[in-house]
């Protein structure tokens, strides 16, 4: 995967922990403490809330009451949410006690009659575990993490971000096909984001199914039409795998985005160049060369095109590009004088000139080369 590039705050804030409390006689304490902390922020009334509760579910009777169960559920969770610091001094057992209490609620056939009740708990259930597995991310520990991260999204499935985390984890864990599922499954909606596709084409393309990233690329780029990054990577593609039609169609906004980038300018003028769109191509090299002088790649090209040139032109034109030739070749032999590849090239056009004394030169430099 790239560098992090999804940013993973602590979710504290993300589920609005409100929800209007049904009045009964039997309840009147646990509701009561609940509106007086709502009102009030003190946690003193969530402990008093918890006695009251924890005082109905005493009698045998009342331990199987769905109602009260609910509230029992409803005064944990909001504890777990709110008191982060635990400074009601809760045992450490009280999220998976009730994490059970919820999951169990939840199948009860009558639990219809509490969405609400319910839904508030298990948004409170979500955070917890976020908050929880974000212990262990900032400690790099993403085994611990990625089951808290499971289990946040078993509670809060609707929370896509949620999808993102548990990729990210997934890929520090080496589980590599997971996380670019996660990914995939992020890109295309409302929950859209350029990175995710980024994320999910750098695995895709260390799997070596480059048809995989860019479709992915593809995808988001129908949301995301302007991103400079996917735009980038889509050109990438096409660049390595030599497809210079798909790329051409590609440069006039890669160009626009970047003028003064020497690098996308020796790609496209290379594209050209396959394309044997040589005025384009020229144009293009001059420009790279222009804003990085010392870039070995585009003079060689560029000398490379002018002699591509003189060997189908006639008259004037051949004997100026075969001059052109040389001294860009030249000038690219200066940066790396050590490379056969061009002073072979530059035989090959004084070769065509008939100038033996430079052929003679360039023999002698590649036979001290190749006997080193």
């Amino acid at each position: 995967m790239q560098s992090r590039k999804i940013i993973l705050p602590l979710l504290v804030g993300l589920f609005a922990a409100q929800i209007s409390f049904c009045q009964t006689e039997v309840l009147k304490g646990v509701v009561n403490n609940l509106a007086f902390y709502k009102q009030k922020k003190d946690l003193k009334y969530l402990a008093s809330a918890q006695a009251s509760v924890d005082s109905l579910i005493k009698a045998a009777p009342d331990s199987l009451d769905l109602q009260n169960n609910v509230y029992k559920a409803v005064v944990y969770s909001s504890i777990l949410y709110i008191d982060s610091l635990n400074k009601l001094k809760q045992p450490a057992s009280m999220f998976a006690q009730t994490a059970s209490l919820v999951d169990k609620l939840q199948g009860n056939n009558k639990i219809f009659k509490f969405q609400a009740e319910m839904s508030y708990c298990s948004r409170c259930l979500a955070n917890v575990c976020i908050r929880k597995a974000f212990v262990y991310i900032n400690n790099s520990d993403f085994v611990n993490a990625m089951p808290l991260l499971v289990q946040a999204q078993k509670y809060s499935p609707d929370f896509k971000p949620l999808s993102a985390y548990i990729a990210y984890a997934n890929n520090k864990l080496g589980n590599l096909h997971a996380a670019s599922k996660y990914y995939e499954g992020l890109v295309g909606g409302d929950s859209t984001k350029a990175e995710y596709a980024e994320s999910a084409s750098t695995i895709y393309k260390t799997f070596g199914d480059t048809v995989a990233a860019l479709n992915i690329i593809k995808k988001a780029r129908r949301v995301f039409p302007a991103d400079r990054s996917l735009l980038l990577d889509e050109a990438n593609i096409y660049c390595n795998k030599k497809d210079y039609r798909s790329l051409e169609n590609l440069l006039p906004a890669l160009l626009d985005i970047n003028t003064n980038n020497a690098d996308i300018a020796f790609v496209a003028a290379n594209c050209y160049d396959h394309l044997n769109q040589y005025d384009k191509a020229e144009s293009l090299y001059l420009r790279s060369i222009e804003l990085n002088s010392s870039s070995y790649s585009p003079i060689f090209n560029l000398g490379m095109l002018y002699f591509k040139q003189s060997l189908l032109g006639q008259g004037g034109d051949k004997v100026q590009n075969e001059a052109r030739a040389a001294q860009w070749l030249e000038k690219a032999s200066e940066i790396s004088p050590n490379d056969t590849n061009c002073l072979a090239v530059l035989k090959m056009v004084y070769t065509t000139t008939g100038d033996q004394n430079q052929i003679t030169r360039i023999n002698n430099k590649l036979k001290q080369l190749t006997n080193q």
